[in-house]
C-alpha cells in the first residue's frame, strides 16, 4: 500500500491543493518551503497524477527527458539519471515517486480522496471542501493541479456496456500487466495513445483491428540514449540551459528559423525537413519554416513531405492512403511521435477500418458492428483521449462568490485571466490552466512558471497583510481577447482537435491554449506582477487595492513585428537624412512578402502639372471592365513610389475586384507643399478620363490612399468637389494624415515604440510643408469643409499616433452629413495594415474595408 498523510485531517489550512503530479508535489514543495500549511487530494492510490493512471503498453512522454524534469534543485538533476530520450511510464513514475520521497511530501497528501465540492465562503474569505469520504477542510487558497491531460473522455458508442469481452481504456489502463497474446484485439482511436500501444499490441495478438476516424501525422521518436549534444549542453551550462527553455518558446532550447517554406528553395526545403525527420522531436518537425502554422501553402509542404515517409514506409497504397491525413494541417492536432507505428500495417494480422467510410454502428456482446461488417474480439482497446483541459476542472464541483459555478461560468468556453484565476472565484488557482500555454509546451517549464508565480503571489499577499485576490472582468476579457487572437492568427482552427474540445460532443469549439509562446506568456505573466498586479483585485486587513487594466492589447503578430524591430537596434528614421532613409525603406520593402497574385501588373506613366507620374496598374484575373481605384502610396510625402506599396495594391484589387492605379507624386523636400497634392488631382482627373483604356468602368471612381496617400485621398476628394469633378464614388482612408496638430492624446499615447512615431511625423511635415502652410485644407483635410464629399471608409489603428486625427475626420465627415464607415483596427499600429502576408491579423480588417468601399459605390460602377 502507497503511504498517505498520517494523522487527522486538519480543518483549516492556508492551501489546499488537488494533484499529486508533477504539478502538486511542485506546489507543496513550494508552500512548504515558504511556511504555509497546506493539504494535497489525490483520487489515486499514490503519487504520479496522470502517469500514475497512463500504464496503457508504450506509453511514454514525448519530450526529451533532459528537458522533461524538474528544473528548481539543480542536485535533484544530479542526482536522477534517466535512460532513454523518451522515458516510459514506470520510469517517470520512479522518479516522480523519487521527488516525493527525497522532499518528505507524502505526510501532506491524502490518497485516494477526492475533492467532491468547493464552495467559496465570502464572509469567511476561505474555501470550504468536502470529500467524497465526508470530511471537510476550509483554506485560505484553493489550488487545482489536477493536469491537463487526466480525466478520460470514456467512449461514446452504443452498446459499449453490452460487450462481453475485455475493456481497456489508455487512460485508466490495469496496474497489472495484460496480456494480449493469441487474442483477436480492436483498439480504436488513432491518436497519441493509439499510436503507442498499437505496435505493442501487435506484438503479441494474434489478430489486431485498428478502428481509425482521423489519421495522425506521426514522426519516428528514434528513441535510445538521451541525446548526447542535449547531455553536453546541460554538463556545460545547467544553468543557461534551463534558463534558455523558460524563455524559449516551446519550452526546450532551441533555435527559430526565419526561412519561408513559400521563398525558400526546393533543396532548402528538402533539407531542413529531413534533418527534423532525423531528430525524432515534436518542436523539430513543428519548426521546419517559420510560417508552417501560420501559412497553409508552407504548411502544405510539411504536410506532403511527411505524407512521402508514410507511403514509402507502408506496402498497400490503400491502407498507405487511409494513414495519410488531408484534410486539416500539420500541428493542428498533436503530432505523434512513434516507434514503428506505420510498419505495424504491413504486418499481415492487422487491419485499419476507416470509420470515415464505415463508421461503428454499436458495440455488440461480441464484438464491434460497423455499417458494412461484424467483427468479435477477445479484448477492445479504447484509445479515445481526454476531456482535455477544462475537463478536469469543471468535473467538480467547484462554487464561487456569486453562487456561481465554474461549470456554468465556463458553460460557452473557460474564460480565465492568464489561465490562472477567473472572476468570481477568489483565491482559486489553475495550474497551467485554460488560455495558458500548458499543453502547447514542454509541460514541467509551464508547470514551473505557473507554481512559481502563485507561490510568489500568496508571499506577497502574505508580506502586505491581505488575503483575498481575483482578477477583474476588464484583465479577463483582454486576456481571453489576446488568447483568441494568438489562436486567429494560426492554422490551429482549422482542425477539430481536442485543442479546440472537438473530441467530446457538447463541448464548446473554443481553442483552449495560448499559442502565443512560453517566452511572450511567462514576459506577460512577469509584467502582471510587475505592475501590482496588473489587472487584480486585492483585499485584506490593510485596505484594498486594484490596478486594472488590460495586460496585452496589441495584437500578436504586430508585437512580433515590434519586437524583431527592437532587437535589430536600428537607429530612428527620423535621424536619418532623406537619401539615407529612402535607401532604408527601399531595403525593408525588398525582402516582404509578394502579396497576393493578379491578373496583370502593367508600369507606366501619366501626364501630371510638372512632368510625368509613374504609375503601377494592377488588374483582376477576371474579365473586364472593373471599377477603378486611384491609390496614393504612404511614405510621409517624403517616401515611396508607385510600387512602395505593392503588396497592399494586390490585395486591394483581389479583395474589391477593382483595377488599382497607384500613382506616384512629387516627394519632399525637394517638392514641398503642394506639389504632392497638385499631382494626386491631376492623376485621378487623367485616370478618370482614360477610364476605359486602363480596363476600367467609366464613370465614378474611387481613391484611396494610406497614410500621407490618405492624406492626398481626402485632399483629391475636396479639390474634385469644388472643382465639379473628376465624379468620385467612395475613398477609402487608410490611417490617414488630415492634420497638422500633433498635440492629440494619441500622439502622446503612442507616440513612441509603434514605428511611425511623434518624432518621424515632426520630420515628415517640416520635409513636406512650412509652418505657415500646414493649416490649409490642402494639407490639413479636417480643416477644410466637408458636405458633399463622397462616401467614405477611413480605418484607424489603436496604436496609431494619428488614430486620434483619423476619428476625428471620420466624426467630422459624419456632421457634415457624409456616408461614413469608421473602422477601428483593434490592436494594430499604423503601418501594420499594409503589412500583407506579415500581419495575418490585418486581413479581416482589409476584408472589411473592401467590403465597406465596394458597398458605397453606385450600381453603375459594381464589379
Amino acid at each position: 500500500m502507497a503511504v498517505s498523510g498520517s494523522g487527522v485531517l486538519p480543518a483549516e489550512v492556508d492551501v489546499a491543493v488537488v494533484g499529486a503530479g508533477f504539478s502538486g508535489l511542485y506546489m507543496l514543495y513550494r508552500l512548504r518551503e515558504l511556511g504555509f500549511s497546506a493539504v494535497a487530494f489525490d483520487e489515486a492510490a499514490d503519487i504520479g497524477g496522470t502517469w500514475y493512471w497512463n500504464r496503457y503498453p508504450g506509453a511514454r512522454c514525448d519530450v526529451p527527458t533532459t528537458d522533461y524534469a524538474y528544473s528548481f534543485d539543480p542536485q535533484l538533476e544530479r542526482d536522477w539519471t534517466w535512460s532513454e530520450k523518451y522515458a516510459t511510464q514506470p520510469e517517470i513514475l520512479a522518479y516522480l515517486q523519487h521527488v516525493a520521497d527525497r522532499y518528505g511530501l507524502r505526510r501532506d497528501i491524502r490518497f485516494g480522496t477526492r475533492v467532491a465540492s468547493a464552495v467559496w465562503d465570502e464572509p469567511a474569505r476561505r474555501w470550504r471542501l468536502r470529500t467524497d469520504h465526508g470530511d471537510e477542510v476550509s483554506c485560505r487558497f484553493y489550488i487545482m493541479a489536477g493536469g491537463c491531460l487526466s480525466l478520460p473522455k470514456t467512449p461514446d458508442i452504443e452498446g459499449v456496456g453490452r460487450y462481453r469481452g475485455e475493456v481497456y481504456l489508455t487512460g485508466r489502463w490495469p496496474h497489472d500487466r495484460v496480456d494480449f497474446s493469441g487474442k483477436r484485439v480492436a483498439v480504436v482511436g488513432t491518436g497519441s495513445s493509439g499510436i503507442q500501444c498499437i505496435p505493442l499490441i501487435a506484438g503479441e495478438a494474434a489478430r489486431l483491428t485498428v478502428f481509425q476516424r482521423t489519421p495522425n501525422f506521426s514522426v519516428p521518436a528514434r528513441n535510445g540514449p538521451p541525446p548526447p549534444h542535449r547531455l553536453a549542453q546541460l554538463a556545460a551550462d545547467r544553468d543557461g540551459y534551463r534558463e534558455a527553455a523558460r524563455w524559449s518558446r516551446g519550452g526546450v532550447p532551441s533555435e527559430l528559423t526565419d526561412i519561408s517554406g513559400l521563398t525558400a528553395r526546393e533543396e532548402v526545403r528538402r533539407e531542413r525537413f529531413e534533418a527534423a525527420w532525423q531528430a525524432g522531436e515534436l518542436f523539430a518537425i513543428l519548426g521546419v519554416f517559420s510560417d508552417q502554422l501560420f501559412n497553409l501553402a508552407s504548411n502544405e509542404l510539411v504536410a506532403e513531405m511527411i505524407r512521402e515517409k508514410i507511403r514509402a514506409v507502408v506496402s498497400d497504397p490503400g491502407v498507405a492512403d487511409l494513414l495519410c491525413p488531408t484534410d486539416y494541417p500539420f500541428g493542428t492536432k498533436r503530432p505523434c511521435l512513434d516507434t514503428r507505428y506505420f510498419e505495424t500495417f504491413n504486418q499481415p494480422h492487422v487491419r485499419l477500418v476507416d470509420l470515415r467510410t464505415t463508421p461503428i454502428v454499436a458495440v455488440t456482446e461480441a464484438g464491434i458492428d460497423t455499417a458494412e461488417e461484424s467483427f468479435e474480439f477477445d479484448a477492445i482497446v479504447f484509445a479515445t483521449g481526454f476531456d482535455a483541459m477544462t475537463g478536469p476542472l469543471v468535473s467538480v464541483d467547484v462554487t464561487g462568490a456569486d453562487g456561481v459555478t465554474l461549470r456554468d461560468k465556463w458553460e460557452r468556453g473557460p474564460v480565465t485571466y492568464l489561465g490562472l484565476m477567473t472572476t468570481g472565484f477568489p483565491n482559486f488557482f489553475m495550474i497551467t490552466g485554460p488560455q495558458s500555454p500548458s499543453v502547447l509546451s514542454n509541460m514541467l517549464v509551464s508547470i514551473e512558471q505557473h507554481v512559481d508565480w502563485i507561490a510568489d503571489c500568496l508571499q506577497r499577499l502574505r508580506t502586505e497583510n491581505l488575503d483575498r485576490i481575483e482578477p477583474t472582468p476588464l484583465a479577463e476579457a483582454g486576456w481571453v481577447q489576446h488568447n483568441q487572437d494568438c489562436a486567429d492568427i494560426t492554422l490551429y482552427q482549422r482542425a477539430n482537435s481536442w485543442y479546440m474540445g472537438a473530441n467530446v460532443p457538447g463541448k464548446p469549439r473554443v481553442f483552449l491554449p495560448y499559442i502565443g509562446g512560453v517566452d511572450a506568456y511567462r514576459r506577460a505573466c512577469g509584467e502582471v506582477a510587475e505592475k501590482g498586479f496588473l489587472g487584480f483585485r486585492l483585499d485584506g486587513p490593510s485596505g484594498s487595492r486594484c490596478t486594472d487594466g488590460v495586460i496585452r492589447r496589441l495584437q500578436p503578430d504586430v508585437a512580433i513585428v515590434l519586437d524583431l524591430l527592437a532587437s535589430l537596434g536600428l537607429p530612428p528614421l527620423e535621424t536619418m537624412n532623406v537619401a539615407d532613409a529612402r535607401a532604408f525603406s527601399e531595403a525593408t520593402a525588398a525582402g516582404r512578402p509578394p502579396g497576393p497574385v493578379v491578373g496583370e501588373i502593367v508600369d507606366a506613366a501619366l501626364p501630371g502639372p510638372a512632368g510625368d507620374l509613374a504609375y503601377r496598374l494592377y488588374r483582376p484575373p477576371s474579365a473586364g471592365p472593373h471599377p477603378l481605384i486611384v491609390y496614393f502610396h504612404g511614405g510621409g510625402w517624403v517616401l515611396g513610389s508607385q510600387d512602395s506599396d505593392d503588396p497592399f495594391c494586390r490585395d486591394l484589387c483581389v479583395r474589391t475586384g477593382s483595377v488599382v492605379v497607384s500613382v506616384n507624386y512629387r516627394h519632399g523636400p525637394e517638392d514641398r507643399f503642394p506639389a504632392a497634392a497638385d499631382d494626386a488631382f491631376a492623376a485621378a482627373g487623367w485616370i478618370a478620363a482614360n477610364a476605359a483604356g486602363l480596363g476600367g468602368i467609366p464613370g465614378p471612381l474611387s481613391v484611396a490612399g494610406w497614410s500621407a496617400g490618405g492624406n492626398l485621398a481626402a485632399i483629391t476628394c475636396q479639390l474634385a468637389r469644388d472643382a465639379g469633378g473628376p465624379d468620385i464614388a467612395s475613398q477609402l482612408l487608410l490611417t490617414p494624415v488630415t492634420d497638422c496638430d500633433l498635440g492629440r492624446p494619441s500622439y502622446s499615447r503612442n507616440g513612441e515604440g509603434f514605428i511611425l512615431t511623434a518624432g518621424l511625423m515632426r520630420w515628415f511635415w517640416d520635409h513636406y510643408a512650412d509652418e505657415a502652410d500646414r493649416a490649409q485644407p490642402k494639407a490639413s483635410p479636417l480643416r477644410g469643409t466637408l458636405a458633399g464629399l463622397p462616401p467614405a471608409v477611413v480605418v484607424t489603428g489603436e496604436f496609431d499616433p494619428l488614430c486620434d486625427e483619423g476619428a476625428a475626420y471620420a466624426e467630422a465627415l459624419a456632421a457634415a452629413g457624409v456616408p461614413v464607415r469608421h473602422i477601428r483596427a483593434r490592436g494594430h499600429i499604423h503601418t501594420s495594415l499594409t503589412m500583407v502576408d506579415m500581419v495575418i491579423s490585418g486581413a479581416p480588417v482589409r476584408a472589411e474595408m473592401a467590403e465597406a468601399l465596394n458597398g458605397f459605390r453606385p450600381a453603375s460602377v459594381q464589379a
